[in-house]
């Protein structure tokens, strides 16, 4: 099989952006629309990340790794059983995309881009409070955005989520069993089964 026929035979769609882009938001809803399995990156996060967290402190990459290898194995399963999945994780940095993306053709990128203030403005009615400067300023600072060999679906965030979920399903050819069907996307046995997840 051809590198772009692979890559049009989408099995998982990985959503990215900084916090407040509505990656969840996203995933879910494509995962309701196409009826894929749909997943969250914070429910692979091993417990000793959940607890540092929970106390305030950053992640260092040495404690990402397993996190993003997790995620990756099952990306792996996923396709291994011939599954289709959604999942909302960050992927900020090329080289955590590389762990979840990589060669795997037919896993599709899709990022949800969007402007500083927009973000702080929506983090600010999720939360009723402004999004801390600092942690706003970090996740642009952090964020390496998908190039060209990533083959990544650019969205903008200033459309409303069911339009940013017919462009991306538009964009990746992809056939859906009725725009009004409302049956709920399925959770995989491993994130039913874990422990501890943190909120994104």
């Amino acid at each position: 099989m051809s590198p772009e026929a692979e890559r049009n035979r989408t099995s998982v769609i990985v959503v990215m952006g900084v916090s407040g882009s509505g990656k969840s938001t996203i995933a879910a809803m494509l995962a309701v629309r196409l009826h894929w399995t749909y997943e969250d990156a914070d429910w692979f996060h091993p417990q000793a990340n959940v607890e540092k967290m929970h106390s305030g402190k950053p992640l260092t990459d040495d404690d990402r790794w397993p996190w993003l290898n997790a995620i990756a194995a099952w990306i792996d399963a996923t396709r291994r059983v011939g599954g289709h999945g959604t999942i909302a994780c960050s992927a900020l940095k090329r080289s955590y995309r590389d762990i979840l993306v990589g060669d795997r053709r037919d896993v599709r990128l899709v990022y949800l881009k969007g402007e500083r203030d927009l973000i702080a403005h929506r983090m600010a009615l999720r939360h009723g409070h402004f999004m801390p400067t600092s942690l706003l300023e970090s996740q642009f600072a952090g964020l390496q955005e998908p190039r060209a060999d990533e083959h990544p679906i650019v969205v903008s965030i200033d459309a409303r989520p069911h339009e940013i979920v017919d462009m991306v399903i538009a964009k990746l050819g992809l056939a859906t069993t009725g725009d009004d069907d409302r049956g709920g996307s399925k959770t995989s046995p491993a994130a039913a089964g874990s422990s501890g997840r943190a909120t994104s």
